[in-house]
């Protein structure tokens, strides 16, 4: 059984306002993901794909509009509800890998873990099978600093992983990457999803990545259109 969240969001908004402008980045966006569904999100730079994105992750708040995630309705909650929630339940994988420099593989994959209250021992432990299983057995010791690009990337989905969050979030997760490279990354994130079961949302600007979704979305002119 699936252990995805429903989505459902709705009239969903975000404007900001420059130079006593207002930029509607987002407008009245509705969309329902099932439990476990795998959907791509593309669009132009700029178009607000990474916004809508990050309000996903409660990393940012709509304007207007509510997102449900299996019936609870996140920005209604506190914000050390929301805090919670965000980082047992939602994984992020960015473009930029935003690993911890002076932590090792080992000790970047741990962290989600030792804040939810896991025993670092364990977490430890449970860190190492997670980097044997995205192909870095043999880099638990090694500083982001001492990886490359690739590496730092599986490292980064090692850690959104680890927690078996529902909802499973990618920002261009191969944008920095050369293309062999960003192949076989995809291909790993697709395939340790497909076992872990996550609702998963990728932003890329790969038509050719994004093909290989069921669904994909496009946002324009602030609004996200399913694409057939």
């Amino acid at each position: 059984m699936s252990r995805g969240v429903r989505v459902r969001i709705s009239g969903l908004g975000r404007t900001f306002s420059k130079g006593g402008v207002d930029i509607h980045v987002l407008r009245d966006v509705n969309v329902e993901l099932s439990p476990g569904e795998r959907v791509a999100i593309v669009g132009p730079s700029g178009s607000g794909k990474s916004t809508f994105l990050q309000i996903l992750g409660t990393l940012d708040r709509p304007t207007r509009g509510a997102v449900l995630l299996d019936d609870r309705d996140v920005f209604r909650l506190s914000q050390r509800q929301l805090d919670g929630l965000r980082n047992r339940e939602i994984g992020f994988v960015f473009q930029f890998h935003h690993l911890l420099p002076d932590q090792t593989a080992q000790g970047n994959v741990a962290l989600p873990m030792i804040i939810q209250g896991v025993h670092p021992k364990q977490a430890f432990e449970r860190a190492a099978a997670q980097l044997v299983r995205v192909g870095l057995g043999e880099r638990l010791t090694h500083l982001p600093g001492e990886l490359s690009g690739g590496e730092q990337q599986r490292v980064a989905i090692a850690r959104a992983l680890v927690l078996e969050p529902g909802l499973l979030l990618a920002d261009e997760p191969t944008g920095n990457l050369d293309p062999r490279t960003a192949g076989s990354i995809f291909d790993l994130l697709l395939s340790l999803n497909r076992e872990q079961g996550a609702t998963m949302v990728v932003v890329t600007h790969s038509r050719e990545l994004a093909a290989r979704f069921p669904r994909v979305f496009q946002v324009q002119d602030g609004r996200l259109e399913e694409l057939q």
